[in-house]
């Protein structure tokens, strides 16, 4: 890990993050046709984690401009990921949930890995600068 590498990470983030959130907001109807999924009883349940979506490419947008100092916001970041990448596996190993989740899900984890990673050699970073 280095810090081009913190870098490239969270502007893929961003970019990932980014294009789903602009595609459940402005086109929520097309990834559940894509799928065979039934879309919930009103688009507005898509539409707000849509947003959040965004705001969180925006946070790491900002990550990716300068890591250490941002590097708390890396956590947020695995927050969001396990949050999503937990549920979505639960309800897999549980209830069943539609395939159209599943790879998000994969990817969140891999995301979810490589911000702690990030997350402990920014803090290395910031503790050698600090000496």
């Amino acid at each position: 890990m280095n810090i081009t590498m913190v870098k490239g990470l969270f502007i893929i983030a961003a970019i990932y993050d980014g294009v789903l959130g602009l595609l459940f907001l402005f086109s929520p109807g097309l990834a559940f046709e894509m799928f065979e999924v039934t879309p919930p009883n009103h688009f507005g349940y898509v539409q707000f984690p849509a947003i959040l979506l965004l705001i969180f490419a925006a946070m790491f947008w900002r990550v990716a401009q300068d890591p250490i100092p941002n590097r708390f916001i890396m956590l947020y970041g695995v927050a969001l990921k396990t949050g999503y990448s937990g549920l979505v596996f639960y309800y897999m190993l549980t209830t069943g949930v539609p395939q159209m989740w599943v790879p998000w899900a994969w990817a969140d984890l891999v995301f979810l890995v490589l911000f702690l990673v990030s997350w402990n050699y920014t803090g290395q970073l910031a503790r050698a600068s600090a000496d």
